[in-house]
């Protein structure tokens, strides 16, 4: 049985928590589900793992692009372990109940570390701009002091947003129905739950929503337009090749990011539907990350060949 708390304040409710419907309107592939996502949480583990642990011993990995990625993987690995451990244990139980506070918190840490990876998107896409556009000044732009303050401001600038932000949504009034037909408090299903005016909310995830997603993308966007103009303007086949292989990791995962967030936050809530926002979320916190391992590592020479030379010393040893 699934346990409902409510309080009765006036025409109001006063929620003491929530019920994460995720996927029970499938209970025949509860079994299944619960192995598939277990099996891609598990490769994302391991596959970023294994790369903040390459680029951190690999002598020819000490270089900008790599500081950033090791964020990146690290970011990562915190990411889906926000939703995902929380998605597993609901597959494998009938109570589904998330307190208010839980709920809250899920929806912070969420919010935060994807803000995180706008801004460190935005990080790595500068990395290539000054590489490729500026390659003589690369070292003296792209030291460590300047990799270091910008991954820091990328780590803790959604904070002081979020805090605000989150606190704003759960000081909303709820009503009627307390369950969430999601696999994790997101935005748009928390708002259903809410009774009154959300204009001004509405508003806010709007202006949020232009700060901490659109205009990255557009600075990543100024950056490979200049990018590609300096990759095009290069003398020879072979150097072209090599620029465009540096880049195009990057871009793959920019486009699944930022596309799906962009249609998840930006969309009309006319256009919304249960399903298609189920499908997105899964897209952009479970699917992306388990493919950024494989894209970043199979695209990338360097990344192979320090994986080899990692394994033949686990073989030696």
């Amino acid at each position: 049985m699934i346990r409902t708390e409510k309080r009765f304040s006036g025409e109001n409710t006063t929620l003491l928590d929530f019920i994460l419907l995720g996927f029970s309107d499938a209970p025949s592939l509860q079994g299944f589900l619960f192995g598939v996502f277990l099996i891609i949480y598990v490769i994302i583990l391991t596959g970023n793992s294994l790369i903040i642990i390459i680029t951190k011993i690999d002598p020819s990995l000490q270089t900008p692009m790599y500081f950033f990625l090791r964020n990146f993987s690290s970011l990562e690995i915190c990411y889906v372990s926000v939703t995902v451990p929380r998605l597993l244990t609901d597959l494998c139980r009938q109570n589904r109940n998330i307190s208010f506070l839980a709920c809250a918190t899920q929806m912070y840490f969420f919010l935060v570390l994807g803000a995180t990876e706008c801004f460190l998107l935005t990080a790595m896409a500068y990395d290539r701009y000054v590489a490729i556009c500026n390659p003589l000044l690369y070292p003296l732009i792209m030291n460590s002091r300047l990799c270091i303050r910008l991954a820091a401001g990328c780590w803790v600038s959604g904070i002081p947003v979020h805090v605000g932000f989150t606190y704003q949504i759960f000081s909303l009034p709820f009503c009627g129905s307390n369950q969430l037909n999601h696999f994790f408090c997101d935005i748009p299903p928390v708002l259903k739950l809410t009774c009154g005016d959300t204009s001004l909310i509405e508003l806010l995830i709007y202006v949020v929503a232009v700060l901490v997603v659109t205009i990255p993308f557009m600075l990543i966007l100024g950056s490979y337009v200049k990018i590609i103009g300096s990759i095009l303007k290069l003398p020879s086949a072979t150097g072209r090749a090599k620029a465009f292989s540096t880049c195009s990791s990057h871009l793959i995962v920019v486009a699944l990011f930022f596309g799906s967030g962009i249609m998840t936050y930006l969309r009309p809530n006319s256009s919304r539907s249960i399903g298609v926002d189920k499908f997105l979320s899964l897209f952009y916190t479970i699917v992306t990350p388990v493919f950024n391992p494989m894209i970043y590592c199979l695209r990338n020479k360097d990344v192979m060949v320090a994986l080899r030379k990692f394994r033949l010393k686990r073989v030696v040893l």
